[in-house]
């Protein structure tokens, strides 16, 4: 572990990110286990829950938010599949980066599949949101024997580009993070939305307070390589992101790739997504990995 790291840890801030991890963690599913493993960039945890022999499903959260992005998600999706839940390693949440840091897109696929192997998983679906959802496309398009399903969950700079007033309003808390301007951020995106408590907590304090690495971000595909997309592919968008014109990213994949399923969820929001709307978007989930 990092001397970074270590601070955190020992700091008030990290002792309260770490309860309220837990606490969000004690709500998934009987029988859910937790385990580091090991990649060439550092260990990776990783949440896991229902039947060892149901098909697998790899949950990637978006930047900042923790695998416990997906706890209202765990307890529907681990009645029939076998939920692999993963904090992205070099962001917020308790992987621990190691040796050599991922320093390209090729590193963060070789990241990958030292978790799928780590893992056991063969040929999983994955449901991603936001950042994971740029990993995911970017995994499928370069290993497309790897992938069943994917499930993308408003994802930004896959399909389309971003709304200039999004990042005006990002750039900020990118540049001084702080718990206010994370709190101020996800008001304005999500229209003032009641968000769950602890969910919130963790993206305050990890964004103003956990070490995290140099996000790498995959570039947006270009067409013809989408055009190449093998794994059956749905696109689940926020009525009301803020991030960019959802109905206008679902008429560019249809248009363009209509092979890829498109779905908008109203009232959503880029950042309650993937808690909430919790029914709806269950929903959503159910239908993609099982069409």
């Amino acid at each position: 572990m990092t001397d970074a790291m270590q601070t955190f840890h020992r700091s008030p801030e990290g002792r309260e990110f770490a309860a309220a991890y837990d606490r969000v963690l004690g709500t998934w599913p009987a029988g859910t286990t937790t385990t580091m493993v090991p990649t060439r960039f550092g260990d990776t945890h990783v949440t896991s829950a229902g039947p060892t022999d149901g098909r697998p499903v790899v949950l990637l959260p978006g930047s900042g938010a923790t695998s416990m992005a997906w706890t209202g998600q765990a307890t529907e999706l681990s009645r029939r599949h076998r939920v692999v839940a993963v904090d992205i390693l070099g962001d917020v949440g308790r992987s621990v980066p190691a040796g050599e840091p991922a320093r390209n897109v090729d590193d963060l696929m070789l990241w990958l599949d030292d978790v799928f192997a780590g893992s056991a998983l063969r040929r999983p679906s994955i449901l991603a949101h936001s950042y994971g959802a740029m990993i995911a496309l970017a995994f499928a398009l370069r290993r497309p024997a790897d992938v069943d399903r994917l499930v993308l969950l408003d994802p930004n700079s896959c399909f389309a580009g971003m709304r200039a007033a999004y990042l005006a309003h990002a750039i900020p808390l990118l540049l001084r993070p702080s718990e206010e301007r994370q709190r101020r951020f996800t008001a304005w995106e999500t229209g003032d939305a009641v968000l769950d408590a602890d969910l919130s907590r963790l993206s305050e304090l990890g964004t103003a307070h956990h070490p995290r690495r140099r996000p790498i971000v995959p570039r947006r595909p270009s067409s013809s390589a989408l055009h190449s997309l093998q794994a059956t592919t749905t696109v689940v968008l926020a009525g009301s992101s803020r991030i960019h014109d959802s109905a206008a990213v679902r008429d560019r994949i249809q248009k363009n790739w209509p092979s890829i399923s498109t779905r908008i969820l109203d009232g959503a929001t880029h950042h309650t997504f993937p808690d909430s709307p919790r029914a709806e978007l269950g929903v959503a989930i159910h239908d993609a990995l099982t069409r």
